[in-house]
C-alpha cells in the first residue's frame, strides 16, 4: 500500500525568499506586542487551528483497500488467502479478509450488494440456484455462461474465469465395493444398489437434488439406509459401517480414505464450479484489479483443492501457509 504523508511547510514568496515578514524580531514588532497582549496568544490559537485543518486533511486522505469475505470452510480460507496474496504482491491495495462469515452466501451476497464486501469466492450452483433462483442449467459452461450475464445485470457484480475445480455432491463406494462390481458410475452402482448400505446425513435424504432426486433420475434402491452426521461421514467408512455414502467432491479427507467417488454419469447433481466475484464498482476503482484476479482461471484442480483442504483440516495447516505453498508452486507469486 502506498504511504501518504503530510509535512508542514514554510510559507514563501513569490520570489522564492523566506518570508522574513513572519519571522522579524524588529523593536517595531516587539512594540507591538507589548502594547497589545493579545496578541501573541491570537496568533498561536490561530496557527494552532490551520494546523488542526490540514493534520484533518492528511487524516481523512483515501486509502486503497479491499475487503475479501469467504465461506465459514477450509476451502473458501484457503482460497480467500489466495486472492489477498495475490492483490498484495501486484498492486499497492489493501487487503482486509473476514473469513468465515456465518450463513455463507446468504450474508455474503447482501454485503456485496450494499459494497461492504468487494471480493469472495463462489459456486455457480449456488449462484444460480440459490441467489437467482432460477431452474437448473445441466450443461456446466452454459451455467456458468448464464450466472456470469445475470449477476452482471441484476447486482453489478462480475464473474471472473473459472478455478477449474468444482466442489458439488458426489457419491462415493468403499474401494473393496468398486472392484468387487467394476464399479466407476452411478449408473454402474443401480444394478447392486439393493445389497448395499448407503449413509448421509438428514439433510441429503430430505432434498430434492439429494437421495429423493437421486432415485428417480437413476433408479437407486439400497437396501439400508444409514443417517449420520454430516461431520462422521468418514468415521462411518474407517469403521466398516457403510458401502456408499454422499460426500463433497473436494473433501480433504477424500485423500486419505479408501472410497471411490463415482462419476454422475447422467448429470443430476448441479454443477459448483467456483470462481471469484468482485463488484463491478471495485472494478472501476481498481480496475488493476481485474488481470490479477484472472490469475486464478483454470490454475486449481479438483485434485490440488483436495490436497489443500487436507492440508487444512487435517494436518491443521494455517490457510494462508497453504495458499502461498500453492500460489509458489504455480508460479504465481513474484
Amino acid at each position: 500500500m502506498k504511504k501518504h504523508s503530510c509535512t508542514m511547510r514554510e510559507s514563501k514568496p513569490e520570489n522564492g525568499q523566506r518570508d522574513h515578514h513572519r519571522q522579524s524580531h524588529s523593536p517595531n514588532h516587539s512594540h507591538r506586542a507589548v502594547h497589545r497582549p493579545g496578541f501573541r496568544g491570537a496568533a498561536l490559537l490561530l496557527t494552532l487551528l490551520v494546523m488542526a485543518v490540514l493534520l484533518a486533511g492528511c487524516g481523512s486522505q483515501e486509502v486503497n483497500k479491499v475487503v475479501i469475505a469467504s465461506k465459514p470452510m477450509p476451502e473458501q480460507y484457503v482460497l480467500a488467502e489466495m486472492l489477498g496474496l495475490l492483490i498484495e504482491a501486484e498492486t499497492d491495495i489493501e487487503v482486509e479478509l473476514n473469513h468465515g462469515i456465518g450463513g455463507g452466501t446468504s450474508n455474503i451476497h447482501p454485503a456485496m450488494e450494499r459494497g461492504d464486501i468487494d471480493i469472495y469466492p463462489e459456486y455457480t450452483g449456488t449462484g444460480w440456484l440459490f441467489v437467482l433462483k432460477e431452474d437448473l442449467i445441466s450443461d456446466p459452461q452454459a451455467l456458468y455462461q448464464a450466472t456470469k450475464e445475470a449477476y452482471a445485470a441484476a447486482y453489478q457484480i462480475h464473474w471472473t474465469g473459472l478455478y477449474g475445480f468444482e466442489n458439488t455432491y458426489g457419491i462415493a463406494v468403499t474401494r473393496e465395493v468398486a472392484a468387487a462390481h467394476q464399479m466407476n458410475s452411478i449408473t454402474d452402482l443401480v444394478a447392486v444398489s439393493p445389497t448395499l448400505t448407503f449413509a448421509t446425513n438428514a439433510d441429503f435424504f430430505e432434498r430434492e437434488d439429494g437421495y429423493p432426486g437421486l432415485q428417480e433420475v437413476y433408479g437407486l434402491a439400497f437396501g439400508s439406509l444409514k443417517e449420520i452426521d454430516i461431520g462422521l461421514r468418514y468415521d462411518v467408512v474407517r469403521n466398516n459401517q457403510t458401502d456408499a455414502l454422499a460426500v463433497f467432491t473436494t473433501d480433504g479427507q477424500l485423500q486419505e480414505v479408501d472410497v471411490v467417488v463415482l462419476e454422475d454419469d447422467r448429470h443430476f447433481f448441479p454443477a459448483y464450479h467456483a470462481a471469484t466475484l468482485v463488484r463491478m464498482e471495485t472494478l472501476d476503482k481498481y480496475p488493476e484489479l481485474e488481470a490479477v484476479l484472472e490469475k486464478l482461471t483454470g490454475q486449481i484442480a479438483n485434485e490440488d483443492m483436495i490436497a489443500m483442504n487436507y492440508a487444512v483440516e487435517v494436518e491443521n495447516k494455517d490457510p494462508r501457509e497453504v495458499a502461498e505453498n500453492f500460489l509458489r508452486e504455480k508460479g504465481l507469486l513474484p
